[in-house]
């Protein structure tokens, strides 16, 4: 029997071993329901043409992976405007274009796009250049200008939505990073199944106590050096980054994250630099992720991304599973925590026409907002917001943000929602930068389930001083102009009644007959006696009668 204990003691020592020996993996071309990887090609944007005209376009196809080497551009609703389709890539792309007859689309002599659809004949060729500062060149000379220039890879549809394409700023059009989807003159679908930018691998999914250590690797074959990082979370957890050297980590709501680095982080939140903590030379997914565990001193991580994106800026949103309240009670059957939360976004303006985003706004001032989704299939979700608040990262200070919907065609937010703020009851405070937060529902039909929260940072600043301007509307002018009739008739009144009390002059122009008409009330002097005597032109025989009578009434009487 002790021979069986002593066994049986022996193999559960091994199995308690084996279990606390450090787990790594190996990473596959897996999309990370933790990860989202935006990246940022070169583009520019500007507001050519200053005055009512044609807008000039460029789109910049580049094919990567196993892009299926077609995409459809519906033009329909585009403005007037000249359109420039160019192409690295030598390999044959075909487009479905549907257009208007207020298009140009220009093509290089040799390029590589096959078109067809409704042309109506507006395609012309020309001698392109390929490098896009060239291109900008070249339309500049050629049209005026250049409106945009939108680098797209591996589209599946490129939709222009009508609106005007331009953006207040220079009418330049200056190459930078940018994101395409913040565009409003166009909508992207994107090929998702043509390439993945990450490979992932997965080992503690349910991390115990909820503590997660996400590591993310950036290979030194890539040519990424620049990459922004949004932790969408408030839970504690941890984050290894390693890139080649010269790579820069901007990171925004870091307030509940621990970080080891080999390369200098920039913490938006505190604007402050973090150097490097870690030394390592290798790239290797195993040599990374035992270091990860060797800094956290841990025998285990929740995720291992390796991004292999081509741009030299990327944009990394990270998603952690947030507890709550309602998966700690007991529930029917398990929540389904496998599939990925879709990722939001919100971009700010400060006008109703939703045009130009901007983070930027004086206190006095109304703020609009959008926020969408990435579409998800053929389901189509909306969205509905529960409450937004402000969070002002200079005080310790919490303000709720109470919102009015903004009406929308679902033709131009078939993704989205839009709502305003005011930011009166900011003014209290000093300037500063706040950022703003809002939780919001995912619905289907009359079902909706949480989708999380989105947020944005906004710099308030104090409104601009200006001479104080009164603004008389019509019911005060009307009220006005009233007074002072009723004032002057007043006091014309009193005039008359004065005039009325003291008497005219005594003496009176005696050719005015009207002045001893009887019962005239202009003259409160005694009148004299109606004369007997007739007038000359009465009858004869009729002034004989009164004579008699005036000299002997007594007879006349009887």
């Amino acid at each position: 029997m002790e021979r069986y204990t002593v066994l049986l003691t022996l193999l559960l020592c091994v199995t308690i071993s084996c279990s606390a020996a450090v787990r790594t993996c190996v990473p596959q071309h897996l999309a990370s329901p933790w990860v989202q990887v935006k990246e940022t090609p070169a583009g520019c944007w500007s507001s050519y043409p200053l005055h009512a005209g044609e807008e000039v376009h460029v789109l910049d196809i580049q094919r990567k992976g196993l892009f299926k080497g077609m995409f459809s551009l519906n033009l329909t609703l585009a403005k007037p405007m000249k359109l420039i389709l160019t192409s690295s890539s030598p390999n044959v792309t075909y487009v479905a274009i549907y257009t208007n007859r207020d298009v140009d689309i220009y093509v290089s002599n040799n390029s590589s796009f096959t078109m067809f659809g409704n042309l109506l004949n507006k395609t012309h060729q020309a001698d392109l250049p390929r490098d896009q500062g060239k291109l900008i060149h070249w339309a500049t000379q050629t049209f005026g200008g250049v409106t945009s220039l939108t680098t797209i890879q591996n589209p599946e549809t490129i939709y222009y939505t009508g609106r005007e394409g331009t953006r207040a700023g220079s009418s330049a059009c200056v190459l930078e990073p940018e994101d395409p989807s913040l565009k409003h003159f166009m909508e992207l679908k994107l090929d998702a199944d043509s390439a993945s930018s990450v490979m992932s691998c997965f080992v503690d999914q349910d991390a115990p106590g909820g503590a997660e250590i996400h590591i993310i690797n950036i290979p030194d074959s890539a040519s990424v050096r620049n990459v922004s990082i949004q932790v969408d979370t408030k839970k504690d957890i941890s984050l290894f980054l390693r890139g080649p050297q010269g790579t820069v980590w901007s990171v925004h709501n870091s307030r509940s994250t621990k970080f080891g680095s080999t390369n200098e982080i920039w913490l938006k939140n505190f604007i402050s630099k973090v150097k490097p903590m870690v030394n390592l030379t290798s790239d290797s997914a195993l040599a990374v992720q035992q270091k990860a565990l060797e800094y956290f001193k841990a025998k285990s991580f929740t995720s291992y991304s390796e991004i292999q994106a081509e741009g030299s800026m990327i944009t990394l949103l990270l998603t952690p599973k947030d507890p709550s309240p309602a998966s700690e009670a007991p529930v029917a059957s398990p929540p389904t925590t496998s599939e990925p939360q879709l990722p939001l976004q919100m971009l700010l303006f400060t006008a109703p026409d939703y045009r130009s985003p901007s983070t930027k706004v004086q206190s006095d001032k109304r703020i609009y907002a959008e926020i969408s989704m990435t579409p998800l299939g053929i389901i189509k979700l909306t969205i509905r917001v529960l409450r937004c608040s402000a969070r002002s990262t200079g005080f310790s200070v919490e303000k709720e943000m109470p919102f009015v919907p903004e009406v929308c065609s679902s033709r131009l937010c078939p993704h989205s929602t839009r709502i305003s703020f005011s930011l009166d009851h900011l003014q209290e405070l000093a300037p500063t930068t706040w950022d703003l937060e809002c939780f919001v529902n995912l619905c289907f039909s009359q079902s909706c389930s949480d989708g999380g929260r989105v947020w944005r940072n906004l710099e308030v600043s104090a409104p601009t001083q200006t001479e104080p301007f009164f603004d008389l509307g019509l019911p005060t002018v009307l009220g006005i102009a009233f007074g002072g009739f009723l004032i002057g008739a007043l006091l014309i009144g009193a005039l008359w009644l004065i005039k009325i009390k003291t008497g005219y002059p005594t003496r009176l122009d005696v050719s005015s007959t009207a002045a001893n008409l009887t019962g005239c009330p202009c003259s409160m002097t005694k009148r004299p006696p109606v004369s007997a005597n007739p007038s000359p032109s009465e009858n004869s025989s009729a002034n004989a009668s009164i004579g008699s009578t005036q000299s002997t009434p007594t007879s006349s009487m009887a």
